[in-house]
């Protein structure tokens, strides 16, 4: 991939426009199962807490899996090709999806299909988002890793933030069947509009690093990623089933105000980890995510509830371009694709392991247990971050 033209990061979001674009309406359709996924697997077909972690970890499971076929993949074909790969493996999903209500009569074969169809889902993801990062970067180059990760990403979450009450309300009217329609269809309309855009080129290159040898070299910042993810997580997962037991509504305000706090944070501090350093600011924005978190444990009000969320998106906003800067900045050129996709494959680490550990929490422990445990566990990602601070600027 090469560098940019001299005015490229200047004009980063009408050139990244396309690429926010894409990336919006691919997340559409996770946003809007986001917060009727636990109820549909729970109330609709009778299964537990740790069901409803398993179908919603294998998503990031799956992700992780994929992550380093996603990576080489927009090396070698370009992000272009990557990204297009992502929709037709999304809209794959969303059959499955179909398939798995007309067995909803048989509960346990009906979550079979589902399970199958979220981590097709999750191998998709992979592809669109490892595509979409890597486009970007090739647009305005590695010296705004942490403008486009910003930029990117906030198209991600403006999806989620949508979606959430925009999935409740098909729910409502319509079921589980809206969803799964939207899953198929969106991903097909997103496909129409990216196949004309113009590809980039990937960098050509005699030999490539490995997985395992990106995985070397970004997995402190990874880690650290990881960490922070569980706090994400913990209420992307459990937010509406804690709502729903102490009898407050609505549940998709809380996803919507995450979204919509984390959108802000991106959108006026995205510039903040190139100018400040990747791991000063991952670092404050860890500790803000955890004070979150505690809120969330400790509340005894949804108003509360909702501070915790907002505090948690504000802080976990930037982590994410935080420790990416950290990690990219050693990344060989021929191989970022790879290294973006052996990175985020921590998040989906992070992700696909705590939704159904944290299930485990919540049916031994309650579900107010599972956000002690996440707020425990963000605070040691500020660990991590205040050790990449310490650490010389050429590690």
């Amino acid at each position: 991939m090469t560098s940019s033209p001299p005015d490229a990061a200047s004009r980063g979001p009408v050139v990244l426009l396309p690429l926010i674009g894409m990336v919006f309406s691919a997340y559409l359709v996770i946003g809007l199962a986001m917060p009727v996924l636990p109820l549909h697997v729970h109330e609709g077909l009778h299964q537990s807490t740790f069901v409803v972690g398993l179908v919603a970890g294998i998503q990031f499971a799956a992700a992780l899996l994929s992550r380093m076929f996603a990576g080489q993949h927009a090396d070698r074909r370009g992000p272009k090709h990557a990204v297009a790969t992502g929709l037709l493996l999304a809209a794959g999903a969303g059959l499955l999806h179909l398939l798995s209500l007309h067995f909803a009569q048989e509960p346990r074969l009906s979550v079979l299909i589902l399970l199958v169809a979220r981590a097709l889902l999750g191998v998709a993801e992979s592809f669109i988002v490892t595509g979409a990062l890597s486009w970007g970067l090739a647009l305005l180059g590695p010296q705004h890793t942490g403008k486009v990760m910003a930029w990117i990403g906030t198209a991600l979450y403006a999806a989620f933030a949508a979606g959430a009450p925009a999935g409740t309300a098909l729910y409502a009217r319509q079921g589980f069947m809206a969803i799964a329609l939207a899953t198929l269809v969106i991903p097909l309309a997103t496909l129409a509009v990216v196949l004309p855009l113009k590809a980039v080129q990937p960098v050509p290159a005699r030999t490539r690093a490995s997985f395992t040898e990106v995985a070397g070299i970004v997995w402190g910042p990874g880690f650290g990623l990881a960490l922070s993810g569980v706090g994400f997580g913990a209420i992307t997962t459990f937010i509406a089933l804690l709502f729903a037991e102490r009898g407050w509504s609505p549940a998709w305000l809380a996803l919507t105000v995450l979204c919509a706090s984390f959108m802000a944070g991106r959108l006026f501090f995205g510039h903040l980890p190139d100018r400040l350093g990747g791991a000063r600011v991952a670092l404050v924005c860890v500790l803000i995510e955890a004070v979150g978190q505690a809120f969330i444990w400790l509340a005894s009000s949804s108003a509360l509830v909702l501070a915790g969320v907002t505090l948690t998106g504000l802080g976990y906003s930037l982590v994410f371009p935080g420790f990416g800067v950290e990690a990219m900045r050693r990344a060989p050129p021929q191989s970022r694709g790879l290294a973006m996709g052996a990175y985020t494959a921590f998040l989906d680490l992070s992700l696909g392991l705590s939704s159904p550990v944290l299930g485990l929490v919540a049916s031994q422990a309650g579900l107010s247990a599972v956000f002690f445990a996440s707020t425990v566990t963000v605070f040691c990602s500020a660990a991590v971050a205040l050790g990449r601070v310490r650490a010389p600027a050429t590690t």
